[in-house]
């Protein structure tokens, strides 16, 4: 049994994680321990204060309980809001903390696009300009190419944990393209788990998106690999063959 830790800001779309472990179908246990959101708003200030140490650090001890053997903070606008030395630092920090190997959802976004090897992307964000603009930044400092940005405009993760599925497709159909070798979904209180084959096939690239990257790199931290078709093709560069 290999035991995934996340450190998930308060309630919106965090039954993506039961899903996606349903979908692994393997000896892979998913805890999901909620962090204090604060005031619920994708606004710089906002942001920073949810993704401080201390309040991460407020979970860190309910997530040892379980026996997670990684941490990712699942949360993309606060961890990119700190940029891209910030999120190093913010992630020593969580390590440190937690006792164990540690990441967050930029940097999964960041390394999941590295493992299909891709380098240009479409970004389809929920935020407001503004903080979806520091994303691309963000994107840009790893040296990933961002073709198209799309913002929504969207204030709070309350009200972007309502949208189905006909805004999220449309969402990323409205990212999309020509020139995108896969579009990215950055927000974690968006529900995607269950859409990820079929947004797929309809746009016929590959879709990264915020809860599917986090959990892919909770499996990175741990050595583990696992092939989930239903999961998007980001699991599908893994062996057939596994435990």
């Amino acid at each position: 049994m290999t035991a995934l830790g996340f450190l998930y800001p308060g309630h919106s779309a965090e039954d993506d994680y039961p899903r996606i472990e349903q979908l692994l179908a393997s000896d892979i246990r998913v805890d999901v321990v909620h962090t204090d959101i604060g005031e619920d708003a994708h606004r710089v200030d906002a942001l920073l204060r949810m993704g401080s140490a201390e309040r991460l650090a407020e979970g860190v001890e309910a997530l040892r309980l379980t026996g997670a053997e990684a941490v990712v903070w699942a949360c993309t606008s606060g961890s990119f809001v700190y940029g891209w030395e910030g999120a190093h630092e913010q992630v020593r920090t969580l390590a440190v903390a937690a006792g164990m190997p540690a990441s967050s959802t930029s940097f999964a976004f960041v390394h999941a696009v590295r493992e299909l090897g891709v380098r240009r992307v479409a970004i389809g964000a929920t935020y407001p300009d503004d903080v979806a603009q520091l994303f691309a930044d963000f994107l840009r400092a790893a040296g990933v190419e961002v073709v198209s940005l799309r913002g929504s405009g969207i204030i709070t993760a309350a009200e972007v944990g309502t949208w189905g599925d006909e805004e999220l497709f449309a969402l990323a159909r409205e990212a999309d393209h020509p020139d995108a070798e896969a579009i990215l979904l950055p927000d974690t209180a968006l529900h995607t788990a269950s859409y990820l084959a079929a947004l797929e096939q309809h746009l016929t690239k590959p879709v990264l998106t915020a809860n599917q990257v986090t959990v892919w790199e909770a499996l990175r931290l741990t050595d583990r690999r696992v092939n989930a078709p239903e999961l998007g093709a980001l699991f599908t560069k893994e062996p057939i063959v596994q435990v």
